[in-house]
């Protein structure tokens, strides 16, 4: 849903691991649950090491959700955010590992993510959008943003390079950060969602 500052309508989209939270929870819960030599492989696209990656996690599904309620932290100033501008949270992660964190803080938000379906022989992820994104040719977040513009999006990572293209104006740190300003596309650092708030109050 969107919110208005100012008699201006402002559509909110932001990453969940390493934007919403200090540390990429789906990162920490492989290191976890499943096995961390999955990093060090390469893949022909983003698609097939996310499905590689997930499918080494072997754990319950209600363990790996405890964890990510004792273990996940959110960066400072979530709160205040969500509260204001109701954002849409879009990710690349997994409901396992993000609604038990929002339940844990009394948040109610749009969440639009892939799924899994947890086993003994490996997570099987489950990506929210069928097909390729026509734009990047991988399986990626765009087609999970609002369709109604301004779009104000907030990441971090390589799952957000094609959905931050689509916005009216971005929020980036970390790998995003260097990445849109490698391709010259502008955007404003953060490191805290306070900034973000108070850019745009």
């Amino acid at each position: 849903m969107a919110a208005y500052r100012n008699g201006q309508r402002i559509n909110l989209v932001l990453d969940w691991d390493g934007t919403c939270t200090v540390d990429d929870s789906l990162v920490e819960a492989i290191r976890t649950f499943g096995d961390p030599a999955v990093f060090d492989r390469k893949f022909p696209s983003y698609a097939e090491s996310l499905t590689a990656e997930v499918g080494t996690i072997r754990a319950d599904g209600d363990a790996v959700s405890a964890w990510a309620v004792e273990n996940v932290r959110l960066r400072p100033g979530f709160h205040a955010l969500v509260e204001r501008y109701r954002p849409v949270i879009v990710s690349s992660g997994l409901p396992q590992l993000i609604r038990p964190v929002l339940a844990r803080e009394g948040v109610a938000a749009d969440l639009r993510c892939n799924d899994a379906d947890p086993s003994p022989g490996g997570w099987r992820l489950r990506f929210r959008d069928e097909g390729v994104c026509p734009v990047c040719g991988d399986k990626c977040k765009r087609r999970s943003l609002p369709v109604e513009h301004p779009i104000v999006y907030a990441g971090d990572g390589i799952s957000d390079r094609c959905a931050a293209l689509a916005a009216d104006r971005l929020f980036a740190r970390a790998w995003l950060a260097t990445h849109l300003a490698s391709r010259g596309v502008p955007y404003e650092p953060f490191e805290s969602l306070d900034e973000i708030a108070a850019a745009l109050s």
